[in-house]
């Protein structure tokens, strides 16, 4: 047997800030007083190398010599003073990315076989720590979702033994089930589906297949026709509307002459109505009237997609724009670390996907109070700073590692984002569309596997995140939550960055929701698939989490047979493993074997079909509408949580990769102005230069949301529009994407009708405006208990513009003056469109030199904000009648101008003394970002 060599590493004095931050976090919030020191080791295992090689590791891979001390073998002396020691491991199955690294590192060095590594983190404690402490401790350090407490002992061997997996289970006798029999498997296997899908199942093996079905083919559909994967609650006929608010009974009406519009009348009429059908009305009206003239349509849809044309080293050429929102939200909730980081990951997966180079990120997220003290947490529930630090932690660790730019980064606090937390990415990618071809797979292609192995981590994700939240889930779910692997992905995006791989691909689909039953799955109408094939992290695996495990950083592409050896081999110069799992097949079934057997053979269009048809009912009741407003001084405004301006939260991320950004996420020689947006040029590749960029903006008011939902989503939309115009971009040139979360609807119709109301409100802004939604995601498993997150529509806003043009939000120079926009009525969207159509023309002639989209905080918390890049003060029009500044009109714009604008209401004008001063306040700079 070989040597097990080990060895732990910990940060010198100095370097230790970690260490030292987790002792304040433990007395501080935990209250634990005896503590006098935390000290935290990395702790590494290895076997299977040479003394010689384990000695050149330890200094160069496990440790960097100059801020780390090295302790062979054991831990280091601590005689003399009372100390308590808490290791703690990943849990057996999930991904390891420390351990997986090092692993690698030493076969870089060694250029032999990879050896195998075991990691831990081991915690000192140190001073008069009782058995009490060290369960709050243990409590707080472990989550049972990814981790548990390692053993000391050193073990023999690193080598896991892996019982041999079962072979294919039928589930003799589920033709023949009666409805306490279904639903006596509902709960014994723990579906997402219901018992009508279950009886959709049912009549379709006793008709069709006359057989009873595998395990892996019940695990599968239920994979496919989970929320996540098929939208059920999108998707769901609402056979019956009630609506007792007239802006939303008008709203509707609107929806239905949309549908005549584009359907006819005889088919509106047949044609269910749909949440999914509200959301995507628009796209669809707007196309019909010939105003989406760059978007780009194909059978792949992972990703939003426009044409774009860029200037290039002086000549024009088509590019494909994409971009995409992603939710995390119930990974997250129950391992904050690990669902942030997939959220990004996952984000990126998608315009990836599609060939595109993914260069911009942006981060906008949901949380309770992170102040609240952690002995008001509640029962089944993460502490609310420990959720909001460690998902921050989790994407930023992600990005910067994969090295993604992270142009914005928000959080919304909330006291409904207990129920469960919010996690949303949302990225841009670009490709020249030369570069991209799309073919329809043809029998006889041959499906690649590209990128990182499979794991247990993932299994039932899709199908857990359509299931809402319970005291259990932080027990019950820790399979449920994947594991991200940045290194494998960034391999992968520089594979795609060559034009000679990607116009081998026909087709694409990266590995999220149902791993290879869904992203294989979905490539062609027929495919026969080898799941024997399938590499594996470890031994152990049976075909049915073969099947469905959604562990991350892959890839499957359609390739020709005669492209498959040149596909490879690119794959593998690029470190990347890439083997054949599938071929096209002439007849529409997805089959997959496993161990020389047939364990999964169904029909494409049963698949298809997404089970049985759902169907409710939609009450929108008169709307309550409540007060939304902040506190109507400057010192009150600057000390609102919803209102700070996040720097530590931003500091997280590297805004600066790529060396394209064109806006910073906080502006001015002092940099604490916040952007309102993000921007970055186009990433056209070493040595090539463009003068076109990105602008993405987001919009949504929680409390707005909370009081109408109708309401609430136009503002979204309004305001995502109005911080792209206040960045210098043409609202008309703007294309949107929303992000959809709300509360379990159950079969309430009131439930229902909010987020039927809140689509009903984006629907009104998208045809006013004309601007759509060309894609979206939905999540609708937001409670917990008796708790709800509030009416979440997020509308994420993209626009090219030249760099040349695009406006950052500080103030520039002292004496000018500063001018309101503001619409009569934010509704009227014609005149609003005009407006911002002038003020466009504005900054195009170089009036305008910053602008600010006015929010909740109003006019107010705009010239305080703009005044803080550059320490340049604001002086109110001492003839100014009005007091517009704690108005938070929806589509206004503050502007510092470089003249007078005959038609705008005069605010007042920029000052070299430091203070804000309106028409009945005045602070200082100094004292508000105090």
């Amino acid at each position: 047997m070989e040597k097990v060599f080990r060895c732990y590493v910990e940060k010198r004095p100095g370097f230790d800030g970690a260490a030292r931050a987790l002792c304040r976090e433990l007395t501080e919030e935990l209250g634990i007083s005896s503590l006098t020191g935390v000290r935290i080791l990395n702790r590494y295992d290895v076997e299977g190398v040479s003394p010689q090689v384990y000695a050149q590791a330890a200094a160069t891979v496990f440790s960097e010599p100059q801020v780390d001390a090295v302790y062979e073998e054991e831990l280091p002396d601590m005689t003399g003073a009372p100390c308590r020691l808490v290791a703690v491991e990943a849990l057996p199955g999930q991904y390891d990315q420390r351990a997986d690294s090092a692993s690698q590192c030493i076969q870089l060095q060694t250029g032999g076989e990879r050896p195998l590594c075991a990691t831990a983190t081991v915690y000192i404690l140190q001073g008069q720590v009782d058995d009490a402490d060290l369960a709050k401790v243990k409590k707080y350090l472990i989550n049972p979702v990814e981790a548990r407490e390692a053993a000391l002992d050193k073990p023999r061997t690193l080598s896991q033994h892996y019982p041999a997996p079962g072979r294919v289970k039928v589930l003799a006798g589920f033709r023949d089930l009666d409805d306490d029999g279904l639903e006596h498997m509902l709960q014994a296997y723990g579906l997402a589906m219901d018992v009508n899908d279950l009886k959709f199942f049912q009549r379709y093996m006793r008709a069709e297949e006359q057989r009873e079905p595998t395990l892996t083919e019940l695990r599968l559909v239920d994979t496919y026709w989970s929320d996540h994967c098929r939208h059920t609650t999108f998707s769901t006929h609402i056979d019956k509307v009630e609506i007792l608010e007239p802006a939303v009974e008008e709203a509707y009406r609107q929806y239905l002459a949309a549908r005549v519009e584009v359907y006819g009348e005889e088919k509106a009429a047949r044609r269910p109505q749909t949440l999914m059908d509200l959301a995507t009305i628009a796209t669809k009206v707007l196309k019909r009237r010939g105003v989406l003239q760059r978007l780009d349509e194909s059978e792949e849809i992972n990703a939003c997609s426009v044409h774009v044309t860029a200037t290039v080293d002086g000549q024009e050429e088509d590019w494909l724009l994409m971009f995409k929102n992603e939710t995390h939200n119930h990974p997250t909730e129950i391992e904050p670390f690990g669902g942030a980081a997939t959220c990004i990951g996952g984000a990126i997966r998608d315009p990836l996907s599609g060939r595109s180079y993914v260069y911009q990120a942006m981060r906008v997220t949901g949380c309770g109070d992170p102040r609240t003290p952690l002995d008001q947490t509640m029962e089944g529930k993460l502490p609310q700073r420990k959720l909001c630090t460690t998902a921050a932690a989790g994407y930023s660790s992600y990005g910067n590692q994969i090295g993604l730019c992270t142009g914005m980064v928000s959080e919304i606090y909330h006291p409904g984002y207990v129920a469960k937390h919010m996690e949303v990415g949302a990225v841009v990618g670009a490709a020249p569309a030369a570069n991209v071809i799309r073919e329809t797979p043809a029998p006889g292609d041959k499906v690649i596997l590209l990128g990182g192995r499979t794991g247990r981590d993932g299994i039932g994700g899709a199908t857990g995140s359509s299931k809402s939240h319970d005291l259990k889930s932080l027990d019950t779910m820790a399979s449920e939550v994947q594991k991200g692997n940045a290194p494998e992905e960034r391999k992968i995006q520089r594979l795609f960055r060559d034009p000679a791989v990607t116009r081998l691909i026909k087709r694409c689909n990266d590995f999220g929701a149902g791993g290879v039953s869904v992203a294989i799955g979905e490539l062609a109408d027929g495919l026969s698939i080898d799941l024997d094939q399938v590499r594996k992290k470890y031994d152990g695996l049976d075909g049915t989490e073969l099947a469905i495990s959604e562990s991350q950083e892959r890839m499957a592409v359609v390739v020709a047979d005669g492209d498959v050896e040149r596909f490879i081999a690119a794959a593998n110069a690029e470190n990347l493993e890439a083997y054949v799992v599938a071929e096209v097949t002439q007849s529409p079934r997805m089959v997959m074997r496993w161990g020389g057997e047939v364990i999964a053979d169904l029909s494409r269009a049963f698949l298809s079909s997404n089970g049985a048809d759902k169907h409710t009912a939609v009450t929108v009741p008169p709307v309550q509408r409540a007060g939304a407003g902040v506190a109507q001084d400057l010192r009150g405004l600057a000390a609102e949580l919803n209102l700070g301006l996040q720097r530590g939260l931003g500091e997280r991320f590297d805004a600066s990769i790529g060396a394209g950004s064109v806006l910073m996420p906080f502006g001015g020689r002092t940099q604490t102005t916040p952007t309102q947006a993000m921007a970055a040029l186009l990433p056209v590749g070493p040595g090539r230069e463009t003068d076109l960029c990105s602008v993405m903006a987001w919009g949504f008011r929680p409390k707005w949301m909370e009081s109408d939902p109708f309401t609430g989503a136009s503002v979204s939309v309004v305001d995502s529009l109005c911080r792209l115009v206040a960045a210098g971009c043409d609202a008309k040139g703007a294309y949107l994407s929303f992000q959809e979360y709300f509360e379990k609807l159950r079969d309430n119709p009131v439930r229902w009708g909010k987020p039927f109301s809140a689509l009903l409100g984006a629907l009104s802004a998208q045809l006013g405006l004309g601007v759509a939604a060309i894609g979206g995601k939905d999540s609708m498993s937001g409670s917990f208990l008796g708790l709800d997150v509030p009416p979440t529509l997020i509308s994420f806003a993209i626009a090219p513009e030249r760099a040349g043009n695009v406006l950052s939000p500080e103030f520039k120079e002292a004496g000018h003056p500063v001018y309101l926009f503001r619409p009569e009525d934010f509704r009227d969207y014609g005149a609003l469109s005009a407006l911002w159509a002038k003020f466009h023309g504005l900054c195009l002639d170089g009036t305008v030199k910053a602008a600010w989209a006015v929010g909740p905080g109003g006019a107010a918390e705009a010239v305080m904000k703009m005044s803080f890049g550059n320490r340049i003060g604001f002086l109110v029009d001492p003839r100014l009648e009005s007091d517009p500044f704690w108005d938070p009109t929806p589509g206004a714009i503050v502007a510092e101008c470089g003249r007078e604008i005959p038609g705008a209401l005069l605010l007042g004008y920029t000052s070299d003394e430091p203070i804000v001063t309106l028409k009945n306040d005045s602070a200082s700079i100094e004292e508000l970002l105090q």
